[in-house]
């Protein structure tokens, strides 16, 4: 008898439907949805987003390890490297007010708190291991409602009386704390900074938030439940003739080498040599090379990337051909992204200091590490662990970047270009947070310094403006800056 079509066969049930909601699961996603909810200040940096990821991440670990009763746990050393990452990205707003800056620390976390309850390889592609919890998390909405109508139909009645619990704590709550606020006027200051208004908007952010961080949690404790199966350590499909890859990566050399050579002409000639022989002003040179270079930059990994994957590399010969070639362009290319800082350094000299610019030059910084990272892989020719060793780098130089702070970084070397006679942005100046406060207020002269400061510090001004969780250490500093007599500013 005939097999039956593909098209008639019966569809495998969902994940959802197959694997069991562990117990601890719901309690674990609504305590740190509440507290989510509670400590998350969405509209500005704030130390409540770190307390938000310790919730997340300790609910995720107690949960996981409810769930498997005294097994081993999934979580090793590495796991516990991404998630110090993470939460060190999201203690950035507790120190920081750039909000720019928040937000790549924020995306970041995310990609290295996935990564931290992935934990090794997947079969699945890099991409999906950086955004696992986010995916899953869209994936375990079933799962939670199908466990949570089995929680509320058990017989024993649980739910109705933790429902009723939860009903008379709040009664509670709400006759005797107004009672004792009236009693005493410093306990009813504390109750003043601690609960916030309750309006429709605030009601409305609260339950937003905390679905938001519920089913962060329900989608990582989602994919610890049935995680993806791991990747094979066998090395993947490789072509089996090196001649399609051993002439272009050599062409590609031959020109690597030439450019460089040319570099070194400038080197020793000086910039005012290609400026001269070309008819260019030094802005003109830089802006015209930069992004160029950016671009050979990228397309050069990214040929990398392919030759370490589909080379041939069974024989000696091979292996010898690959770390020659992927060994020199790598070099090279740092030549190449060394030429594109000098360049970009060039033209901030002759236009200032940006943001813009600066991530810039960070990401070309990365790309370099990246080809450093290439030429330890090339040593053993395994570079499995490359793609994540690569998101690591990026994940921990935007940390060191908020370390360093961007912004008062960007505000002192405009300033010193002022200090030498040129032209100074004052209303790009004011258009930045209050981490620039400090060297504005040291180095601006008065009305521009009360002019820049005003804008600066307009949503700060007040003293109430942040509630504890949205609490910052350089808006609190700031709001200790005095201002100049009341001027027209323009």
């Amino acid at each position: 008898m005939a097999a039956p079509s593909v098209l008639l066969r019966p569809l495998p049930p969902p994940k959802s439907a197959v694997v069991p909601l562990p117990p601890a699961v719901l309690p674990a996603a609504g305590l740190a949805g509440v507290a989510g909810a509670l400590l998350l200040p969405v509209d500005r940096p704030g130390i409540g987003w770190l307390l938000s990821g310790l919730a997340v991440a300790a609910a995720v670990v107690v949960a996981d390890r409810r769930s498997r009763e005294g097994a081993e746990g999934a979580f090793t050393w590495r796991s516990g490297g991404w998630a110090a990452l993470a939460l060190g990205l999201l203690a950035v707003g507790a120190v920081r007010a750039s909000g720019w800056l928040f937000v790549l620390c924020v995306i970041a976390a995310v990609v290295a708190g996935s990564l931290a309850v992935v934990g090794e390889r997947t079969v699945h592609s890099v991409l999906y291991d950086m955004l696992a919890v986010p995916i899953e998390a869209f994936r375990a909405i079933p799962w939670v409602g199908r466990g949570a109508g089995r929680f509320t139909a058990r017989r024993d009645g649980v739910a109705r009386r933790i429902a009723l619990a939860v009903l008379a704590a709040a009664g509670l709550v709400g006759v005797f704390v107004p009672l004792l606020a009236s009693a005493d006027a410093a306990f009813a200051a504390v109750v003043t900074a601690m609960v916030p208004d309750l309006s429709v908007a605030t009601l409305v952010r609260w339950c937003s938030v905390f679905a938001v961080v519920g089913l962060v949690v329900a989608g990582a404790c989602y994919f610890l439940a049935a995680p993806a199966p791991r990747a094979s350590g066998d090395r993947p499909h490789r072509s089996g003739y090196g001649l399609e890859w051993t002439v272009p990566l050599v062409v590609l050399v031959l020109v690597f080498s030439v450019f460089v050579g040319v570099r070194l002409v400038v080197l020793f000639g000086g910039t005012e040599y290609v400026l001269r022989t070309g008819n260019l002003t030094a802005a003109e040179y830089a802006r015209g090379g930069f992004w160029q270079l950016c671009a050979v930059t990228v397309l050069t990994l990214a040929i990398v990337a392919a030759a370490l994957r589909w080379a041939p590399d069974s024989t000696k010969a091979d292996r010898l051909r690959q770390r020659v070639l992927l060994g020199t362009l790598s070099a090279l290319t740092l030549v190449l992204v060394g030429s594109a800082l000098s360049r970009m350094w060039t033209y901030q000299q002759a236009y200032g200091f940006t943001v813009l610019r600066l991530l810039v030059e960070v990401c070309e910084l990365w790309f370099g590490a990246v080809f450093v990272l290439v030429l330890v892989s090339l040593i053993r020719l395994r570079p499995a662990w490359l793609p994540r060793a690569a998101i690591g780098t990026a994940a921990a130089a935007l940390l060191g970047l908020a370390l360093l702070d961007p912004e008062r970084l960007i505000a002192d070397a405009n300033l010193d270009r002022a200090a030498a006679g040129k032209t100074l942005d004052d209303r790009y100046l004011a258009r930045f947070s209050a981490d620039v406060v400090p060297v504005v207020s040291d180095r601006l002269a008065e009305p521009l310094r009360t002019c820049v400061l005003r804008q600066v510090l307009r949503d700060d001004t007040d003293g109430t403006s942040d509630g504890w969780p949205a609490w910052n250490l350089s808006r609190s500093a700031a709001r200790d800056v005095r201002f100049g007599p009341v001027t027209a500013c323009g």
